[in-house]
């Protein structure tokens, strides 16, 4: 008995297959395609909202918005993978009507529109309130560890920046004993000269006026620590290691698993976060009642009695 056989690659047709045959009534892109075109983009904030008069016409918003949320549905979250889905993928063809922005437009749009992204998701809300989705009796609230771009070499705590700017001064030591024991002795081959000798130290010193600086508006602050690439990002436990991190406060309401409200918080911890979200939870869903379950990491007193 043969093998079912696919088409020829080569088998030319009359009446070529529509796109939109592969993509069922009830596929997920469906809705993205459906909920988008009902957006204001303009209202919303979105660059090119309103293309202008003149000058080279740029890609709808509202199909980069498309693209964006299929990634965030997919976990697809690269730009150079998304313009890759654009040439070989069918929901993805279907989505944006064989479209293929590059990744240079794709990672601009997440960029110029992080603000409208938002009231995106605000909008998403409203819809699942309208359309019923959220039981309003039942959410749960969780954070997670979001790691930053940050690294933890340009993370600092006050204890941190006290002792790099004690190995600094250390350091300066050094390199000034070593300036005296060449004008002592004669240069060799294998010894730093002078003149490299002093611009290690003019380093060192540029080093420690920054760090004394950093320690100085540390000091000044409510703060415990600094990041200097993601201002807002803290070094905290992630995954059993310590990450520099965002911590993502996240309402789930229990009726279809869907999320009510989030914030990005910078918060080592849980603990303080309880009665916020709840509150928030309830003003959302627009209820007088709610029950709000949460782990142990949000185990405080105060906040359980708020």
């Amino acid at each position: 008995m043969a093998y079912v056989e696919g088409t020829a690659r080569n088998q030319l047709v009359l009446l070529p297959e529509a796109i939109d045959d592969y993509v069922e009534e009830d596929n997920p892109v469906q809705v993205i395609d459906v909920f988008v075109d009902s957006l204001d983009m303009q209202g919303l904030g979105f660059k090119y909202g309103q293309p202008k008069a003149t000058g080279r016409p740029p890609y709808n918003p509202a199909d980069m918005l498309k693209l964006y949320l299929y990634g965030y549905l997919n976990r697809i979250r690269s730009s150079r993978r998304l313009e890759r889905e654009c040439g070989r993928n069918v929901e993805v063809m279907w989505l944006l009507r064989k479209l293929r922005p590059d990744f240079k437009t794709i990672a601009d749009f997440r960029k110029d529109n992080r603000t409208a992204i938002k009231g995106v998701c605000k909008s998403f809300t409203v819809l699942c309130k309208r359309l019923e989705l959220f039981g309003g009796e039942l959410v749960g609230v969780d954070g997670s560890k979001f790691k930053a771009s940050n690294s933890k070499k340009r993370n600092y705590s006050e204890a941190r920046l006290k002792k790099a700017i004690k190995k600094i001064d250390e350091d300066i030591d050094e390199y000034l004993r070593g300036l005296d024991e060449e004008d002592k002795a004669e240069s060799s081959s294998h010894r730093a000269t002078a003149e490299e000798i002093k611009e290690k130290i003019k380093l060192l010193k540029d080093r420690g006026k920054r760090y004394r600086k950093l320690l100085t508006e540390l000091e000044g602050s409510d703060e415990t620590q600094i990041s200097l690439t993601d201002p807002d990002s803290r070094r905290m436990r992630h995954d059993e290691r310590v990450e520099v991190c965002y911590n993502v406060q996240t309402s789930v309401d229990s009726k279809h698993k869907l999320i009510v409200d989030y914030e990005v918080t910078r918060d080592i911890n849980d603990v303080d976060q309880l009665s916020r979200m709840s509150k928030r939870a309830k003003e959302v869903m627009e209820v007088e009642d709610l029950e709000v379950v949460a782990d142990k990491g949000y185990y405080n007193p105060r906040e359980i009695k708020e």
